[in-house]
Formats: C-alpha cells, structure tokens, sequence
C-alpha cells in the first residue's frame, strides 16, 4: 500500500512539473525563456508580404502592444485565411516559449494548435 501512495504521489508531482503557466500579456517581459499560456485579445496585426512575416499584437495596438506573435511564411501556410483577419478583435489562448526581440517580449507561432480563439460564454 505504501508502494502504491509513493508511486502515486511521485506521479502526481510530474504532472505539475509539465504544466503550463497562466500569465497576463502585461507580464510576458518578466517570463523571457518560459513556456507560457496567455489569455487576451489581438488588437491588431499586419502581413509584411516581403518578408512574409505575420505580426499579431496583444495588449494593446502596435505600437503599445505589451506581446508579440510572430508567425512565418511556411507557418502561415499551415492556418485556415489570413491569421491577422481570423484573430483581430478576438479573445485567444495562447502557448509558447516568450523570447526577447529588440527588448520587446515575442512568441513565435510554429503551429496552428498554439493559438485558439475563446469560444463566448
């Protein structure tokens, strides 16, 4: 019985360890190098076709956003419509490691299962 409670317990803690943490956008500066879960609105994004970059903004509109997504050319292909017309005006989950670009936090999108529009309640 002690056997099984140890193995229980031990089980239960790994579980945790892997668990997503939950922030606000406005902390995402603070969790550089975290994997992260965020729950906002996009305010805005563009498509730069050169480049082939999609940039959406959360917390607020460029150039007052508090996080960045970033979503490449061969990614973008991956999402159903133009991402930056799907999510804008729309409250989304969010999941992904928060890196630093130009002193700016930034997630960058390789998946379309890391970005999910909140269903209304």
């Amino acid at each position: 019985m002690k056997k099984l409670a140890f193995i229980l317990l031990i089980g239960f803690a790994s579980v945790k360890t892997y668990a997503q943490t939950t922030i606000d956008a406005k902390d995402a500066a603070k969790h550089i190098g975290e994997s992260v879960t965020i729950n906002d609105k996009i305010y805005g994004g563009k498509f730069l076709a050169g480049p082939g970059l999609t940039l959406l903004d959360i917390g607020g509109a460029h150039p007052n956003e508090t996080l960045v997504l970033l979503i490449k050319g061969d990614d973008r292909k991956k999402f159903t419509g133009n991402p930056e017309d799907t999510f804008k005006g729309k409250a989304v989950t969010v999941t992904g490691t928060i890196i630093d670009y130009k002193g700016k936090p930034e997630i960058v999108i390789t998946e379309t299962t890391q970005i999910k529009l909140n269903e209304a309640k």
